[in-house]
């Protein structure tokens, strides 16, 4: 069984504001049916990361490239973008990137109508180049590392590139100077983004209370006769209220909670319906993943022993994460007992068709990834979803799913596990 420490880490994980709700304000909106009048804004005293957190981040940075011989780092919008200098900017076909040099200060490159609202977010200072709709915006990124300091040349003109960079904005600037040489900065990436500091860890467990709270008003409001996206209406709403900004909210009905994202086949919700969401949000830019599976009206005997199966294979993982190990091994203990219990073997169906787990912070999906191939060592500061569906084709499926982040002594949950098939949130 779970241990009592892990539960009562998984308990002390939710602050004192989310337990008021719980016990008041979501005990009566269950029992009264409440409306969203009854929500309110879990996300006021949510404190956004840092100037200073986020210069710390590029002095990091700096030292790490300075001494593996990096001369500069690119990243285009994205979430990396977001950590490291605060812009918060979508992708297009019109680039918009900076160039963190080994020394020095941060160069950002934007089309010049797009220039002052990227200089919203930016919280780190330095130069902003903006390009003209006829112009290339690959010559002023050139001509930024350049400048930067970051000498050209095979031997000493190395920039380490953020792995989700768009091939075309690699290819542009290869196009315009051979005097760089492009590698992945993946290693870079990663040793900054793995660990998340106290800042970061206090906005996703806000972001945690957020989303178990508006899954606790839709498990109340689901009645028959509802599709999927009535469902999911819900939860974005109550999501909303509750001052979180909703990122995904998937509904799986019936046989479609079989597939671990969906069928287009539509259904509906009917006695006996397999009721399986997987929602999360975002509070300052960081996330939340949250499954739940239930059964609209009384479990058969199948459902509520699937149901149990993947709640034990929760705890397994739980229960596995140690300082040191691979993460791998977490996937690896959760597989064995379900092949013990017949499902399976490997990623055959019925069973457990994908990972354990996912790393998550300003992404929802990051690494590292509790899949049987990861070696990583686990160390504080990691956080990962716990997720090990079993998924029955042509039947139903059973998917729970919470976050997790590493300390010194073993996991805490950012919220409690299910209790039971009865009362899953």
């Amino acid at each position: 069984m779970l241990s009592r420490r892990l539960l009562l880490t998984a308990a002390s994980a939710l602050p004192l504001s989310v337990s008021a709700v719980t016990a008041s304000t979501m005990g009566a909106m269950a029992a009264t049916g409440g409306g969203l009048a009854a929500l309110t804004s879990l996300t006021t005293g949510a404190k956004p990361i840092t100037v200073e957190e986020r210069q710390a981040r590029i002095a990091k940075l700096q030292d790490l490239m300075a001494r593996r011989g990096i001369g500069a780092f690119l990243v285009e919008s994205g979430s990396s973008l977001e950590y490291f200098t605060g812009i918060r900017w979508h992708r297009s076909e019109r680039t918009t990137a900076a160039v963190i040099p080994a020394k020095g200060p941060v160069i950002v490159v934007t089309p010049a109508f797009e220039e002052p609202s990227v200089r919203e977010t930016l919280q780190v200072g330095g130069d902003v180049r903006a390009w003209q709709e006829h112009e290339s915006p690959f010559q002023r990124l050139a001509q930024a590392l350049k400048d930067s300091g970051a000498v050209g040349g095979k031997a000493a003109g190395t920039v380490a590139v953020e792995p989700t960079t768009r091939f075309f904005i690699i290819d542009g600037i290869r196009q315009v100077t051979r005097d760089y040489d492009l590698v992945s900065g993946d290693d870079l990436v990663r040793a900054c983004r793995m660990h998340k500091s106290p800042a970061e860890l206090a906005l996703m467990q806000v972001a945690n209370d957020v989303t178990l709270a508006a899954l606790r008003y839709a498990h109340a409001q689901v009645r028959p006769g509802m599709r999927a996206a009535d469902i999911a209406a819900l939860v974005d709403t109550a999501t909303a209220a509750l001052g979180g900004r909703p990122e995904f909210s998937l509904v799986l009905l019936n046989e479609a909670s079989a597939y671990p994202h969906g069928s287009l086949q539509p259904e509906v919700v009917r006695d006996g319906s397999t009721v399986l969401l997987d929602c999360g949000c975002a509070v300052h830019g960081y996330q939340s993943d949250i499954s739940r599976t239930w059964v609209f009206g009384t479990p058969s005997t199948r459902q509520r022993t699937v149901w149990n199966t993947v709640k034990r294979g929760q705890e397994i993982a739980l229960e596995t994460a140690k300082p040191g190990i691979p993460v791998g091994d977490i996937d690896k203990a959760v597989r064995r007992y379900y092949e013990a219990e017949g499902w399976g073997p490997g990623y055959r169906l019925p069973g457990l068709s994908h990972r354990t787990g996912h790393g998550i912070g300003l992404d929802g999906h990051e690494s590292p990834y509790l899949v049987l191939s990861d070696a990583t060592p686990l160390e504080p500061g990691m956080c990962f979803s716990d997720e090990p569906g079993i998924y029955i084709p042509g039947e139903f499926g059973i998917r729970l799913e919470d976050c997790w982040h590493m300390t010194e002594t073993g996991p805490t949950l950012f919220t409690p596990l299910a209790t039971s098939v009865d009362q899953p949130i």
